[in-house]
C-alpha cells in the first residue's frame, strides 16, 4: 500500500484526477481500450469534476460503477446518474459507459447479461474505490449474506448483496475483480475513516471488506 496525505480535500480532488488520468493514459498507450471502474457516493464526484476535462482519448475509455443500487438510473440513489452527470461531461462525455441495472427485471435475472458487457474490460484498468466507517467497500458490507462469495478467490465478476441497512438490492463487482485492477486508488475523508482503515488491516476480510481489495492499493486522505 502507498498512503497520501493531503491538506484538505480540494488538493485531493486534483490530484487524484491526475493520477487516474495519467493511468488510464498510460494503459492505452499500448491497448485499444481502457477501463476504468468508479464509486459512487459522494466522495467521488469532485474528482469526477477535475478527471472529466482531462485531455484522453475518452471514446476508447469504458467506463462503469463498482457497484450498483437496484434503482432506475434516473433515482438521485443511482450511482449511474451521479457518473453520468459528474464524469461523463465535457471531454468525458466521449467515453462509453456500461450500466448494470436493467429496469422490470430482479438482479439474479440480469447478471449474466450485464457480466458479458465487463468480461472484455478485464482486467480493470483503473478503480477507484470509497470506504465506509464500518470497513465496506462498493457494497461489499460487512456479515451481508452473499459476502463470503464475493469474497473467494473464485467469485462471479458481479455479486447480488442485499444488506439490512439499505433500502434495495445492491449489485458488486467481487472482491478478486475490484483487487484485480491494473491501477487501484483509495479516497477517504475524515479521522473516523483514517482509523477503520488502521482497523481493517488487523481483521479478516469478512469482517473488513476494504481488507480483500489493498494489495498494491494507493490510499488517498484528507481531513
Amino acid at each position: 500500500m502507498k498512503f497520501i496525505e493531503y491538506p484538505d480535500r480540494d488538493l485531493l480532488a486534483v490530484d487524484v484526477a491526475s493520477a487516474i488520468a495519467g493511468d488510464l493514459e498510460m494503459h492505452l498507450l499500448h491497448h485499444d481500450t481502457a477501463s476504468l471502474a468508479v464509486a459512487g457516493g459522494t466522495s467521488p464526484a469532485p474528482i469526477f469534476d477535475d478527471l472529466c476535462a482531462s485531455d484522453l482519448d475518452w471514446g476508447r475509455v469504458h467506463v462503469m460503477a463498482t457497484d450498483e443500487r437496484w434503482v432506475a438510473m434516473e433515482s438521485e440513489r443511482s450511482n449511474a446518474r451521479l457518473i453520468r452527470e459528474r464524469l461523463l461531461t465535457d471531454r468525458a462525455a466521449a467515453a462509453h459507459f456500461l450500466p448494470f441495472h436493467i429496469p422490470a427485471r430482479e438482479p439474479e435475472e440480469v447478471l449474466a447479461e450485464v457480466e458479458t458487457q465487463i468480461v472484455p474490460n478485464l482486467p480493470l484498468s483503473v478503480v477507484l474505490l470509497g470506504m465506509g466507517e464500518d470497513m465496506h467497500t462498493a457494497s461489499l458490507f460487512p456479515g451481508v449474506a452473499g459476502l463470503e462469495q464475493a469474497l473467494s478467490a473464485n467469485a462471479p465478476i458481479l455479486s447480488v448483496l442485499r444488506p439490512d441497512s439499505q433500502p434495495e438490492p445492491r449489485v458488486s463487482l467481487s472482491a478478486p475483480v475490484l483487487d484485480g485492477a491494473l491501477s487501484k486508488h483509495l479516497v477517504i475523508y475524515g479521522e473516523a475513516k483514517k482509523k477503520a482503515l488502521d482497523k481493517a488491516l488487523s481483521l479478516p476480510p469478512e469482517q473488513a471488506p476494504i481488507q480483500a481489495v489493498l494489495t498494491e492499493m494507493t490510499i488517498h486522505w484528507a481531513p
